[in-house]
């Protein structure tokens, strides 16, 4: 599972073993033992992976073969592409900037785009 976590200071991403499942019930069960209210919704959330990047030919093709239509790819400018997850916000309120999102794709999915991800995250870093 693919867990984005949206901040104020930006877009931190990550996979994670545990099933969609478990890690809602954790959350569930965080919010009731510190009496905050939690906010879960169907929807999608998107990032940018840079369009140079070495296996974004791979990952498409791993995105036809697999047949799922909840990830789009989409060409942004000459530099990047976004990726468009459907999945579930988990927040404090529907409103909420800052929150998680959270995705179950197959393993080689998520290997793939998030592995493409941090490269892009730490391009961007080394460019600065």
């Amino acid at each position: 599972m693919l867990k984005l976590t949206y901040t104020a200071d930006g877009l931190f991403m990550e996979q994670i073993a545990a099933p969609l499942e478990v890690l809602v019930a954790q959350r569930v069960m965080l919010a009731l033992r510190t009496g905050q209210t939690l906010h879960v919704e169907p929807g999608r959330a998107a990032f940018l992976i840079a369009k140079d990047m070495r296996g974004l030919a791979h990952l498409q093709t791993e995105l036809q073969a697999a047949g799922i239509p909840d990830v789009e790819v989409t060409v942004v400018d000459e530099d990047f592409i976004e990726v468009s997850l459907h999945g579930h916000w988990v927040a404090d309120n529907a409103e909420a900037e800052e929150g998680m999102f959270i995705v179950a794709l197959p393993n080689r999915l998520e290997f793939f785009v998030h592995k493409l991800w941090r490269v892009t995250q730490e391009q961007a870093i080394s460019a600065r």
